[in-house]
């Protein structure tokens, strides 16, 4: 019986494979972090070989532990990273250069080039998206400009681009796909949302002509068949989508007004806005929530480059703490609520879009000690959400409750203080692998094995809801304390 369905879920410092069966339980995960490279200030890149050879290695890892083999699995998901770029020979697979991360930022001065030329319109119109140096466009730009074996292998016609899942579907089935879907595009900025297909002008604005993009599918779709060398047996692929758009339908957020943030690396705010594309007037981005039977479902979203980073960069970095569950109790013992912690490790993301801002630790006296830093860096999280609650809240949006997930979602602490912040309830689901869950579903929608999104709707648990326990004047005291920290590092205020 193939009772069970394979969730890839390739991130931006580790790779994992969950297991589930029909019902969406979680039946067994393996993970494994891989190395991140930082050649320049702002540059953050992947060696593409340790994103496949992670994420195949996790596939066979939960396998072996789940003790069952691959003929037993019915299908498999994908979800990944966004917006980081990779540029292959689409003959070989042979990628031209590392992988540059979503939260790169080189192509920063090129994007306030195009900006100060005005094609700000042009582009946002288009893909719902500002010009930035998160997306992907100036990125494939970017390698065309500087690697030689680029320039080279356009001409030929062999220049393949993608983003994440596309170079792990071409890997998984051999060569034989070259496919992505309609979550992924819509973060290319190369994407036409409105008409769903690669847009020509923006092809030709930022010089990519040539270069051979995936065929965009539906999120739940065919993606080709994983060859039976990999895992042992032929599985087909048939659910794909950006992590936050996954997200989003693991926390069965279906109806128009809908919300959920994920707090992995960075922290996502997604509110679905049902079949009309809403667009924002606060910096926040109008993208693709998910496409089933060709028919798309809009969202808009914040983006905060920098959350779950945060607590790694005060563990490995700083050294303030051994492991992430430490954290909780150590935040308890904070004793000062004066202390602010700016995560810009690389710039602000929305509402701010400020490149060239830079972290900083604000309010240290000689009594400030590793708690109230602790502290600070879980409340940091929870104050740049606020700050994308607060621009929804400006174009329109109003909802009373927040379904959260992701690695910092278990982490009592933060989702108490998240409550009190947002003044609102969060809720936190039974799994809170929705990442990985979302596509799970989106595989098994493709299978037949739901008949509709309300079956989903009805697996959906609440593990906990938290409600505010802090008055108002408090909450909006020490949220003002962040926004003039956040003010001494903006460069473009």
């Amino acid at each position: 019986m193939t009772d069970y369905l394979l969730a890839i879920d390739q991130g931006t410092t580790s790779s994992r494979a969950i297991l589930f069966n029909r019902l969406g339980e979680l039946i067994e995960q393996a993970q494994q972090e891989f190395p991140q490279h930082f050649p320049n200030d702002g540059w953050v890149e992947h060696d593409p070989n340790d994103i496949w050879t992670s994420t195949l290695s996790v596939c066979q890892a939960v396998l072996e532990k789940a003790n069952i083999s691959a003929s037993q699995i019915a299908s498999i998901g994908i979800t990944n990273q966004r917006e980081t770029t990779l540029v292959w020979n689409i003959e070989t697979g042979e990628p031209v250069y590392n992988a540059i991360v979503w939260q790169d930022r080189r192509t920063a001065e090129y994007c306030q080039e195009l900006v100060n030329k005005g094609f700000s319109n042009t582009v946002h119109e288009k893909t719902g998206l500002l010009i930035d140096s998160y997306f992907s466009a100036t990125k494939i730009r970017w390698v065309l400009e500087q690697s030689p074996q680029a320039k080279a292998l356009l001409k030929e016609g062999k220049l393949a681009f993608g983003t994440v899942d596309s170079y792990l579907i071409w890997k998984l089935t051999d060569g034989k796909t070259h496919k992505t879907d309609a979550t992924n595009a819509a973060r290319t900025m190369v994407f036409n949302i409105h008409d769903q297909c690669w847009d020509q002008e923006l092809v030709q604005l930022f010089e990519l002509e040539g270069v051979i993009f995936p065929e965009v599918m539906d999120s739940s779709d065919d993606f080709g068949v994983v060859s039976e060398k990999w895992l042992g047996a032929p599985v087909p692929i048939n659910g794909v989508a950006g992590d936050q758009q996954a997200a989003l339908i693991g926390q069965a957020c279906f109806k128009p007004g809908m919300v959920k943030s994920t707090y992995g690396t960075g922290c996502f705010l997604i509110l679905n806005t049902g079949a009309q594309p809403l667009t924002s007037n606060h910096k926040l981005l109008t993208t693709v929530g998910y496409r089933l039977n060709g028919q798309v479902s809009y969202a808009l979203e914040g983006s905060i480059f920098v959350a779950g980073a945060t607590m790694q960069w005060l563990r490995d970095g700083l050294k303030l703490f051994e492991d992430a569950s430490q954290t909780k109790s150590l935040a308890e013992q904070a004793r000062y609520d004066s202390v602010y912690l700016v995560p810009a490790f690389t710039g602000l993301g929305a509402p701010y879009w400020d490149a060239d801002a830079r972290g900083a630790i604000v309010g240290l006296t000689r009594d400030t000690g590793i708690s109230d830093i602790v502290s600070a860096g879980l409340r940091s999280v929870c104050y740049q959400t606020k700050d994308l609650v607060d621009a929804m809240a400006k174009d329109g949006a109003d909802f009373n409750s927040l379904r959260i997930d992701g690695g910092m979602a278990v982490n009592d602490y933060m989702a108490q203080f998240l409550s009190d912040i947002l003044e609102i309830s969060v809720e936190r689901p039974k799994i809170t692998e929705t990442t990985a869950l979302g596509v799970a579903y989106l595989a098994a929608l493709r299978l037949g094995w739901f008949n509709s999104l309300d079956e989903i709707t009805d697996l959906w648990l609440a593990d906990r809801a938290f409600t505010p326990s802090m008055s108002p004047e408090k909450s909006q005291t020490l949220y003002h304390g962040w926004l003039e920290s956040v003010e001494r590092i903006r460069t473009n205020s």
